[in-house]
């Protein structure tokens, strides 16, 4: 009986883990653009006979707002960490608790116990990074590992900058640079915030998304933007060189979830756990430029990954950079406050 018990659950285990191989359906995400590996998207698709469907958005308040409208019909949505919170706070994603999927085996220790999502009971790793200073060389010769490149620019980049125009990474660099803390609601202080992008602004020739084709191409001559994206740059230029503000920027991750309403459930979670697999993971690294938080990945990397400065910080410099969590409703009022003022 024990034998044809036995051979019961290992029959069934078969036909679980064939039925997986030979899932079919669709599955829709949702996610930031210019930012799929369509390799590994074909490898996902061939592998499980499901038909994915991309839509891009350009920011995590576009991406939150339009899911909390409802009638998306998204089945995945990958959240910065400071946006992680909220949305779990929300009831918008699916607990799936990729903490017993088995890829999970493959996150990098330093990811598993965040604390926008502690323990992983939500999300999984897609890739990480920070935001700093892009300068082109041959325009300006000085040091680019400083917030002042965008906040004090020098007379050679005056009218040649462009800045990443989300809220929160451009008020944390200004609040570091003028020696103050995340989430600091000194009113006194503040000012001085508002004040400095108010004065640094004009100086700016654009704040926008196409950052790594336009410092590729010299119509930009700086940028405070993300790290992966000056790595595809200078792989376009090398004039182009990456800075990490000596004063304190922030770091990034960005984590694949499920949504709460999403219809193809099952693929999101074969999905999820297709991308903890080290050549997976890599797949996506080689694309967008940035490290995705996966052991193993690296030496199915591009050798431009592997050693490029970008996207591998000294001990020292990663010392500086912090993860910014969500700020209390109040403070966050305040901030918005600030940034509805610097965009006029």
């Amino acid at each position: 009986m024990k034998k044809l018990l036995k051979a019961a659950i290992a029959g069934a285990a078969l036909l679980l883990s064939a039925g997986a191989a030979l899932a079919d359906g669709e599955l829709n995400i949702f996610n930031w653009g210019d930012y799929t590996s369509p390799e590994m998207i074909k490898k996902f698709e061939d592998t499980y006979k499901v038909k994915v469907t991309i839509t891009d958005y350009d920011s995590n308040d576009t991406a939150l707002a339009k899911v909390r409208a409802g009638g998306h019909g998204f089945d995945i949505v990958v959240p910065s960490a400071n946006f992680m919170p909220i949305w779990i706070k929300e009831g918008l994603l699916l607990e799936t608790r990729p903490d017993q999927m088995e890829n999970f085996k493959n996150v990098d220790e330093r990811w598993v116990n965040v604390e926008w999502d502690p323990g992983r009971h939500y999300s999984v790793p897609w890739q990480w990074g920070l935001t700093g200073i892009g300068v082109n060389k041959t325009v300006y010769s000085g040091d680019p590992n400083t917030s002042a490149i965008f906040l004090d620019p020098p007379p050679e980049l005056q009218g040649k900058i462009n800045v990443a125009p989300e809220m929160n990474d451009v008020i944390y660099a200004t609040i570091r640079y003028l020696g103050g803390k995340w989430c600091t609601d000194d009113k006194e202080f503040l000012k001085k915030v508002h004040d400095k992008l108010k004065e640094a602004k004009p100086k700016w020739l654009a704040m926008d998304y196409s950052a790594h084709e336009k410092m590729a191409s010299r119509e930009y001559s700086a940028v405070y933007y993300w790290n992966g994206a000056m790595l595809r740059a200078r792989l376009q230029n090398p004039e182009v060189t990456f800075g990490f503000p000596k004063e304190g920027f922030p770091f990034f991750m960005d984590s694949v979830a499920v949504l709460k309403d999403a219809k193809n459930v099952d693929n999101a979670k074969l999905f999820q756990n297709f991308i903890m697999a080290p050549e997976n993971a890599a797949m996506i690294s080689n694309f967008a430029k940035y490290a995705n938080g996966i052991k193993g990945s690296d030496k199915f990397m591009d050798k431009d990954l592997q050693d490029a400065p970008e996207i591998h910080p000294t001990a020292e410099q990663f010392k500086v950079g912090e993860f910014m969590l969500p700020c209390p409703p109040e403070v966050n009022d305040i901030y918005t406050k600030i940034w509805t003022d610097v965009l006029k």
